[in-house]
């Protein structure tokens, strides 16, 4: 708890004091998701958790993605180290993601070595598959027992620790947010000494809040929310120690 911000507790009091009903209710946890994505806050907690750091150059761009849909996606169950391919949603999410950035060339390509980010880093990145860079730092969370679960059929404690890490612990067996933020910043700490330009990481939704932490030099290493759509790219510069998020594409 010494690692919260007054802001981020003062929030997180607000909302837990405001849909306090809906908890006793856990029996229906969908309803805690859905007013989740549909807060209107959403985008202003994205300009709060990104905020900008001093400008002092350009010395490496490192664009951060979220994997294509999958059919565990489509059908709302917890996905972590099921290694589940991409299914055609996913593959057009990915080429339109490609599109969008245009003819931006990268000098690498990482990827979690499972499938569905190894062949998102493929296509946006636009190289072959043999040349994208796997590393299991960027993995995504182990959910132990609750893997391929729906997500609203897991139970208090899991719904909880996976709507506010900040507050609520890990349950037994699954990740800890402390070991997120440990692998992500090791990786990034090592890829900030390599001598690239621009680099493209495709990674998942749980690793990726973790990354974008250290990016925008959360205290708590943590940006968890708005949640990354599928194919959504944040843009970072890294510079001598230093970041400053730049948008998304």
């Amino acid at each position: 708890k010494g690692n919260l911000s007054r802001q981020s507790i003062l929030w997180a009091g607000c909302w837990l004091k405001e849909k306090k009903r809906r908890i006793r209710q856990l029996r229906q946890p969908e309803i805690l998701f859905r007013e989740l994505r549909e807060c209107p806050e959403t985008e202003k907690r994205m300009n709060q958790c990104f905020c900008d750091r001093e400008y002092r150059g350009n010395e490496m761009e490192i664009w951060i993605t979220r994997h294509g849909q999958t059919n565990l996606n489509k059908a709302h169950l917890m996905q972590g180290l099921t290694d589940e391919p991409l299914n055609e949603t996913g593959i057009l999410q990915a080429q339109e993601a490609r599109e969008r950035i245009g003819e931006v060339r990268f000098d690498a390509v990482y990827a979690s070595p499972l499938q569905r980010a190894v062949l998102t880093a493929s296509i946006i990145g636009g190289v072959e598959k043999e040349a994208v860079i796997t590393d299991p730092r960027i993995i995504e969370a182990d959910f132990g027992r609750y893997e391929r679960r729906k997500y609203w059929m897991m139970g208090p404690a899991m719904t909880l620790y996976w709507a506010f890490p900040e507050i609520f612990p890990a349950p037994a067996g699954v990740e800890t947010v402390e070991s997120l933020v440990r692998r992500s910043s090791d990786f990034l700490k090592e890829l900030e000494k390599r001598d690239c330009g621009k680099v493209l990481v495709a990674c998942h939704g749980g690793i990726m809040r973790a990354l974008c932490g250290y990016l925008a030099d959360r205290k708590n290493g943590i940006c968890w929310r708005p949640k990354p759509h599928n194919c959504e790219i944040r843009v970072f510069e890294s510079d001598s120690g230093g970041h400053r998020y730049l948008g998304k594409k």
